[in-house]
């Protein structure tokens, strides 16, 4: 089989998020929440050389997204891409970054061969965004950090053929468990995270045949339980779809699967 994209997330939760994506001769990292030290050593642990990284991307300015960037940025001379609202969030954390590139959502742009088209997310954080990616004749899609799922993420998350998407927490856990109501309302809100069955829904309505891949993201280590949410969505698919769909989980503390199609 040919592969156009590939994807695999080097962590992903409330302590810290990024995700290295490749395709049309372009080696993305879409967030740095970690320290850059422990991305550049998940990279090495799945076969990346930072040092032949083309670019980072970041979704949005909340820390656990962002805290690493201007680390990486130096360190490996990237640029960097993102919406006005989080380069202002951000340029304090940062630092100084030789390059740093504005992009709109609804506005597609590309690196190297690879198109990306971001697009708006309900989340509370300046100017969120999620994206799709594209090369060859596939189509990639990445969305966490929503409180809900709009008509448009809906329409912009069709048609893909591999997919990551939010699956944050388990509502009963959520109410019953340890944050104080306040949390627990910003987090169950329209701009906080998406529970295991928002996320049952979202990839029932984008669900197609070629769809191959879906990566659930952003799990709380607090609110959900990985088996759960893992378990919801395949029964879901055992009763819905009717082609064969591979299903995986992103982690916080250790490196996910690398996905391709």
């Amino acid at each position: 089989m040919e592969i156009d994209l590939r994807l695999c997330a080097l962590a992903s939760g409330s302590r810290g998020n990024s995700i290295f994506i490749e395709g049309g001769g372009a080696r993305i990292l879409v967030d740095a929440g970690l320290a850059g030290r422990e991305i550049s050593s998940r990279l090495e642990s799945v076969g990346v050389a930072p040092e032949s990284l083309d670019a980072v991307l970041v979704t949005h300015g909340h820390r656990d997204h962002t805290s690493g960037v201007g680390v990486m940025a130096r360190r490996y001379n990237l640029p960097v891409y993102t919406t006005y609202g989080t380069i202002k969030t951000s340029q304090s954390l940062w630092g100084k970054i030789d390059e740093v590139n504005e992009i709109e959502s609804g506005k597609s742009f590309s690196i190297k061969d690879m198109e990306l088209y971001p697009f708006p997310t309900s989340h509370d954080a300046s100017e969120s965004m999620a994206f799709i990616f594209r090369a060859g004749d596939k189509k990639g899609g990445i969305a966490t950090d929503l409180g809900f799922v709009t008509r448009l993420v809906r329409e912009c998350l069709k048609n893909c053929h591999l997919l990551m998407v939010e699956s944050n927490h388990e509502e009963s856990m959520l109410i019953d468990g340890p944050y104080p109501w306040a949390l627990k309302q910003r987090v169950k809100g329209r701009m906080g995270h998406l529970s295991n069955s928002d996320c049952m829904e979202l990839i029932d309505d984008v669900y197609h045949d070629e769809l191959q891949h879906i990566v659930l993201g952003h799990l709380s280590e607090v609110n959900n339980d990985p088996q759960l949410a893992y378990g919801l969505v395949a029964e879901k698919m055992k009763d819905r779809f009717h082609s064969e769909v591979n299903l995986s989980l992103a982690w916080q503390d250790k490196v996910g699967e690398m996905v391709e199609v």
